[in-house]
């Protein structure tokens, strides 16, 4: 059940699948959307995407990974932080975490590597966004065997992570 922290670009990890922290019309978006879509060919993922959209927060779909060197994008959306109801956004962001390793395991993913999932725009404070994530993932490995990244971009956000889990983070 390895789980590990690296610092690194998303779309450059070599795993089974990755994930794409999507919105709910699975459009092209900025940052780690789009960097993904960029690499892995946006003409053909938005044809893909526009075949499975809309989904909810919380909910994922799943896609060829095209020009990736993963086989497979599994699109999760998360919530877009609301301050007057963090219980229902953590169980949103729970969820998109938990129904990701679902899919990657129904899919035969052996390995997968997630941004911070509505960290960025999406305005979820990267503290408790990295505690969802990592509860999320910990309680899944608990029974089953995948190995698990959790890909952050920028060195700060690689920091945070490093002091709130410790030992699981890498580099």
């Amino acid at each position: 059940m390895p789980f590990t922290v690296v610092r690194n670009d998303i779309t450059k990890i070599r795993v089974d699948a990755i994930v794409n922290a999507a919105n709910t019309g699975l459009r092209m978006g900025g940052g780690v959307c789009g960097a993904i879509f960029e690499a892995a060919g946006a003409d053909r993922l938005a044809a893909a995407c526009e075949r499975l959209a809309p989904i909810r927060a919380g909910d994922v779909a799943i896609t060829p990974g095209y020009d990736l060197p993963a086989k497979f994008i599994i699109h999760a959306v998360g919530p877009i932080y609301d301050p007057d109801d963090k219980k229902h956004c953590e169980e949103q962001l729970r969820s998109a975490y938990a129904n990701s390793l679902v899919c990657a395991v129904g899919n035969g993913c052996g390995s997968v590597a997630f941004p911070l999932i509505s960290s960025g725009i999406y305005g979820y404070p990267k503290d408790e966004a990295i505690m969802v994530a990592a509860n999320a993932i910990f309680s899944f490995l608990k029974g089953q065997e995948l190995t698990v990244y959790l890909v952050l971009y920028d060195e700060e956000t690689f920091l945070l992570c490093k002091d709130l889990l410790g030992g699981t983070a890498g580099s």
